[in-house]
């Protein structure tokens, strides 16, 4: 089965005004919620996904789809994103969108954010060829540009506040229990 997917999204454009109105908004929306009836913060997340080609997998994520896939080096067909490449991309995007979410409830805009995500992976843990090694990254470096007219020191406050609330950041930095079943289809 060759599966084969040819996606092209745009985002549309937004000023930062109506940025921080959408932001505002979703905050408050999420807090009234959230104060009326805690329960109503318990989320959850579900993705599915079938193997195709030779490793590569075809991810359902709601309404939207993807492919992960490995390089030739790593028996794939260069036809999609590494895992490893997602993850830190679900970084990336987790980290934007946490900043963005602070910046406007702590009154610290900035104007631009690029992240840049670097981790290192010992393929010896991955192979099994060294047993002592993990197979996951090793370390993960995060490089936050934002350009704005605040202080080094107030974006260093909000840079520790997104890291105490920042989802992805949390399941990269602490351990996450997992439950995994295997059946028979």
């Amino acid at each position: 089965m060759t599966t084969t997917t040819n996606t092209q999204s745009t985002v549309p454009e937004i000023t930062a005004d109506e940025r921080a109105d959408r932001i505002t908004k979703a905050g408050t929306a999420w807090s009234e919620r959230i104060d009326a009836d805690r329960s109503s913060s318990q989320l959850s997340y579900a993705v599915e996904g079938a193997g195709v080609g030779s490793v590569a997998t075809t991810v359902r994520a709601g309404k939207h789809s993807f492919i992960v896939d490995e390089p030739a080096a790593l028996a794939g067909d260069n036809i999609g994103t590494s895992p490893v490449e997602y993850a830190l991309g679900a970084l990336v995007g987790c980290q934007v969108v946490v900043y963005r979410l602070y910046a406007q409830q702590l009154g610290i805009p900035f104007d631009d954010i690029v992240i840049r995500a670097e981790a290192d992976l010992d393929a010896a843990g991955l192979f099994g060829v060294d047993e002592s090694v993990r197979a996951g990254f090793s370390e993960v470096r995060l490089d936050i540009k934002l350009t704005g007219p605040e202080s080094d020191e107030r974006y260093d406050e909000l840079r520790k506040t997104v890291d105490a609330h920042c989802p992805v950041l949390d399941i990269f930095q602490n351990p996450t229990p997992v439950k995994t079943t295997v059946s028979r289809a």
